[in-house]
C-alpha cells in the first residue's frame, strides 16, 4: 500500500478516505431516515471525512492491509422494527460501495482514453476508488461480527442466538481469519466474480470493453 509514486499514494489515500466516508454516511443517513436521531445528534450525518475516518484504522490499512473507519452509533430501539432496522442500516454501507463501484466504471467508460491515459492522476484516482469500493463492499458483507454482514444475517435468521453468541468472539475470529489469510481465500473469488458482473453490466449498457 505504501509503495509507488507520490501521485499513486495520494490517489490511494483520497480514494480510500472517500470510500470510507460514504460507507459510514450511508449507515448514518439510513438510520436517520428510519427514525433514529443518534447519528445526527453525534455529528455523523455529514460527508466530512473528519467525522468518519479513524486515523489509526486508516494508517493500519496502509501498513498492514486492513483497517477500519469510525462505526456509526445507532440505537435500534428508535426503529419501528429494531431487527429490520438494524439489517437495513447495516446493508446501506456495502450497498453504497457497490453503487459507487458501478458508477466509477460508468465514468471510466464515458471518459475513455481522454481521462484514463497512463499516468493520469484522475485515471489513477478512479481505478483506486473502484478497487476500494469493491473491496469494502465484499469485506463488509462477510457474515463475521462486527462486520455489516453479521447484522444482515441476524436480520434474516429467525433467531439471533447464533449471531449473538458469535459476536462476543467477533474481533478475535476476524483477526484470526485475516492473519491466517482465510479472508483472502474467501474474498478472492468473490471480488473477481463481482468485478466481472459489474463490468458486464456496464458493457451491456454502454458497449464498453474496459
Amino acid at each position: 500500500m505504501l509503495w509507488g509514486s507520490p501521485e499513486e499514494i495520494l490517489a490511494r489515500l483520497l480514494a480510500l478516505v472517500a470510500a470510507f466516508t460514504i460507507h459510514e454516511y450511508a449507515h448514518a443517513r439510513t438510520a436517520d431516515m428510519m427514525g433514529d436521531p443518534t447519528p445526527r445528534s453525534l455529528g455523523r450525518l455529514t460527508l466530512n471525512p473528519a467525522a468518519h475516518v479513524d486515523p489509526v484504522g486508516l494508517l493500519l490499512l496502509f501498513f498492514a492491509g486492513f483497517g477500519w473507519a469510525r462505526p456509526v452509533p445507532v440505537n435500534p430501539y428508535n426503529f419501528a422494527d429494531p431487527r429490520r432496522g438494524m439489517m437495513l442500516v447495516a446493508a446501506a454501507g456495502p450497498l453504497s460501495n457497490l453503487v459507487l463501484a458501478y458508477l466509477t466504471l460508468v465514468v471510466q467508460a464515458l471518459a475513455g482514453p481522454d481521462l484514463m491515459y497512463p499516468g493520469s492522476f484522475a485515471g489513477q484516482l478512479l481505478v483506486q476508488f473502484y478497487r476500494f469500493n469493491l473491496v469494502l463492499a465484499v469485506f463488509n458483507l462477510l457474515p463475521v461480527p462486527p462486520l455489516d454482514g453479521s447484522r444482515i444475517l441476524a436480520g434474516l435468521l429467525p433467531g439471533r442466538g447464533f449471531v449473538d453468541a458469535l459476536e462476543q468472539y467477533g474481533w478475535l475470529l476476524l483477526m484470526l481469519l485475516i492473519f491466517t489469510r482465510v479472508i483472502d481465500a474467501v474474498m478472492g473469488p468473490l471480488l473477481r466474480g463481482l468485478n466481472w458482473l459489474l463490468r458486464a453490466l456496464v458493457s451491456a449498457m454502454l458497449g464498453w470493453a474496459g
